[in-house]
């Protein structure tokens, strides 16, 4: 027993400091992913402030276009009598121009985008399917398809994306509403995924998750982060979406409306909310931005291994949409 005691009081001491040890572990570990959390929240609220003050300063310079050109129509003028008739002729002819150009409108007009938006949906196809056999090979412990060939094939993809950002960019340029519209998606596509010329990003990360799993926490965390970023700053550029078509409303009816129907305050008022349409441009460009940010953000969370999973998920999805879409349009007519 006098042998044993020492011994004893070892043993007791060495799991003392073993869990000593692992609970000071755990809580280093504890802190770390809670200063993870905090850091990703920094961050998301420093998202959407900068989203907020890009909202606030189109409203700024909305405000002060109106002010310059309602400065500009209060300088003019001009005899009221003389001018309603060419008022008039000028809103008959507006009207008259934009019938003819809806009548006349060839599908050509938009044929670019259109064309290249099929040849880009062809070569996500054929990327796909590289994908997937790549994972396949992967998933069954084949040797001949390593972490970087994998790697390589993602990289591709996001390449790919980044191309139809590109041409939608000069798209936009040339006719933001056929961007908008989603007029170069298919109907089912243009229902049930369009948000400000494309996919909204945290519906995107909703359709991801269950291809992913399992997750982490420390991934699952950074998924749940980027989900609630992203849905701040759709909730702001929608609000401002709004507010600009509130105010394009108000601005077109004041110059059918208004008390003095001449054609100096109609071409003010057209003038002014032509200026309002062009700011679409910069709520898809904006919209495209956030849309790039959550892929980018999505790839440096997940493994190569997740990241291809998830790209054949979202690709698998669109293509659901687009044949459902077949579907529909080849469906018997009574």
């Amino acid at each position: 027993m006098a042998d044993n005691s020492p011994r004893l009081k070892d043993t007791a001491a060495s799991i003392a400091d073993h869990e000593a040890a692992t609970a000071a572990v755990d809580q280093g570990k504890a802190l770390r992913r809670l200063a993870q959390n905090r850091e990703a929240a920094r961050k998301s609220r420093l998202r959407k402030k900068a989203y907020v003050q890009q909202l606030e300063s189109s409203r700024v310079k909305l405000n002060q276009l109106e002010q310059e050109l309602q400065s500009v129509a209060r300088q003019e003028h001009i005899n009221q009598h003389q001018l309603i008739p060419q008022y008039s002729r000028a809103v008959a002819g507006a009207g008259a121009n934009a019938a003819a150009g809806a009548v006349r409108r060839p599908a050509a007009r938009y044929s670019s985008l259109d064309i290249e938006y099929g040849r880009w949906i062809e070569e996500q196809q054929r990327q796909m399917r590289n994908l997937r056999a790549a994972l396949m090979q992967q998933e069954a412990a084949a040797n001949d398809v390593s972490e970087n060939q994998l790697r390589l094939l993602v990289d591709e993809n996001m390449r790919h994306y980044e191309q139809m950002f590109r041409l939608k960019a000069v798209a936009a340029r040339s006719d933001v509403f056929h961007i908008v519209s989603g007029m170069w998606k298919t109907p089912v596509e243009r229902i049930c995924f369009m948000w400000m010329g494309g996919f909204r990003p945290s519906q995107l990360l909703k359709i991801l998750i269950p291809q992913i799993e399992p997750l982490t926490e420390q991934q699952l965390v950074g998924i749940c982060n980027l989900q609630q970023s992203s849905q701040e700053a759709e909730d702001a550029l929608s609000q401002g979406m709004e507010a600009l078509q509130q105010s394009l409303a108000e601005t077109v009816a004041n110059g059918l409306l208004g008390r003095s129907p001449t054609v100096a305050n109609y071409m003010s008022q057209m003038t002014m909310a032509m200026s309002k349409l062009s700011m679409l441009e910069s709520f898809v460009h904006q919209a495209d931005n956030l849309r790039r940010q959550v892929m980018q953000q999505m790839l440096r969370i997940l493994t190569t291994h997740q990241a291809a999973r998830g790209l054949l998920g979202i690709s698998d999805h669109f293509t659901c949409l687009q044949a459902l879409s077949s579907l529909w349009s080849a469906r018997p007519q009574d």
